[in-house]
């Protein structure tokens, strides 16, 4: 990027908005896996514009059936019209959810996605009490960040939800240390009981929740902490809403959703994200008797559009067809069984973890996180960070990462370790 382009960008954009590296870069091309900045530098990119360019850069079955729309002249009609690409793509995510009965609203963005699901569990209980988790984040607008529990991404104080955030995804802190598995996850339901029977005023809408949290360091809870809070929420009426944002189309590799890892199935799962596989694209799936019950008019200008809905057919039919959920879990297991190898005795490394191509090393303060995100892009890899304290370096690269690409990104990553680990 050049040093008036940052200037311009600096002059009419928020300074909240935070740009990656020291120098930071403009991507200018790209193809597969690989992107080239305008300086003429390639890339292998770990991280694809924050887990949103799902199967890569410039893939034919996408681009062709963007084209394909763009052809007909119809970029845009509303959803006052019927639009038979949205048919279709919401027909295949109804199945694809498992949910009984399901019904799907598209928006733009994650944000929206999630607006939507606390509008639909505020109005079906009549309250606008709502669960979350600690360390999550759920989008920049009014009500997601109210659901967010990183006083990082919080920007005010109050919010049209009322909040209670649970336990689940912070085992290390020092209460739950040495704890298994069983005794962390009894140790979180038995806190939620006592949320709802001291801090919960009545009746609470829901509580929603990322299987995998992404800005919070791809902290996760034990498999089956879901499941276990469900059982508590059945007998309160309480929906369960999960953020699939990050965690969906096969990218965790054990299940097609997150919340499959859990072996427990929501009332409604928000997405958007990779779906699109760079075009907008956002939405809800929710039983069918949840998502009707609103009764004012709605609508979606610009959510479910007939160009992002060619782009969504065909990255979901190219997940599908090409069983990439499968290539998630292979290649995951490779990357992070090598990442733990190159961490032992590297006392900069807290921990490595992660499922499938959604992976992270946790770091022991901000400066190593950002001085190994340094260290991967002169070796020619893009990661990205996160973490309640910024000291996480996340990654979570196309799914269909070749075994090659997979064997050089584990290499660039373990070099850079060792650079860390030698300054």
């Amino acid at each position: 990027m050049s040093a008036s382009l940052l200037q311009r960008h600096r002059a009419v954009m928020p300074s909240w908005l935070a740009l990656n590296y020291a120098e930071p870069i403009e991507i200018v091309s790209g193809k597969g896996s690989r992107v080239t900045d305008a300086q003429g530098k390639g890339y292998l990119d770990f991280f694809t514009g924050i887990l949103t360019n799902m199967i890569g850069y410039d893939v034919p079955e996408v681009r062709e059936a963007v084209e394909r729309q763009l052809a007909t002249g119809v970029v845009h009609t509303s959803t006052s019209y019927l639009i038979g690409g949205q048919v279709e793509l919401a027909e295949k995510i109804a199945r694809l959810s498992g949910i009984p009965d399901a019904k799907v609203f598209f928006t733009n963005s994650g944000t929206e996605a999630n607006e939507t699901a606390l509008l639909l569990a505020a109005y079906a209980r009549r309250t606008d009490q709502v669960l979350a988790m600690r360390q999550s984040y759920h989008g920049r607008s009014f009500g997601a960040i109210g659901v967010t529990g990183n006083r990082a991404w919080t920007n005010v104080s109050y919010s049209p939800v009322h909040a209670h955030f649970l336990h689940g995804t912070d085992r290390h802190l020092p209460q739950f240390a040495g704890m298994s598995d069983e005794a962390y996850t009894e140790a979180c339901v038995q806190d939620l009981r006592h949320v709802l029977a001291t801090a919960a005023g009545g009746d609470v809408a829901a509580l929603i929740a990322e299987p995998i949290q992404g800005v919070g360091g791809f902290t996760m809870p034990p498999d089956g902490l879901y499941a276990a809070y469900k059982e508590v929420l059945d007998e309160y009426g309480i929906l369960l809403v999960s953020d699939e944002v990050q965690t969906a189309w096969g990218r965790t590799g054990q299940g097609f959703f997150g919340i499959e890892n859990h072996g427990v199935t929501p009332d409604a799962m928000t997405f958007a994200k990779g779906l699109g596989n760079g075009f907008a694209v956002g939405g809800v799936v929710a039983r069918a008797e949840l998502m009707d019950a609103l009764p004012a008019v709605g609508l979606s200008t610009f959510g479910g559009n007939p160009v992002s809905m060619a782009a969504a057919n065909a990255t979901l039919d190219y997940v599908l067809e090409h069983d990439l959920q499968a290539n998630a879990a292979r290649q995951g297991d490779v990357i992070i069984g090598g990442l733990r190898a190159a961490a032992e005795g590297l006392p900069a490394v807290r921990d490595v973890r992660g499922k499938g191509l959604m992976f992270a090393v946790e770091l022991a303060d901000a400066r190593s996180a950002g001085a190994l995100m340094e260290a991967c892009r002169e070796r020619g890899l893009l990661v990205g960070k996160g973490g309640l304290y910024g000291n996480v370096v996340r990654m979570a690269p196309p799914l269909n990462l070749t075994d090659a690409e997979a064997a050089e990104g584990l290499a660039i990553l373990t070099a850079s370790l060792e650079a860390l680990d030698a300054s």
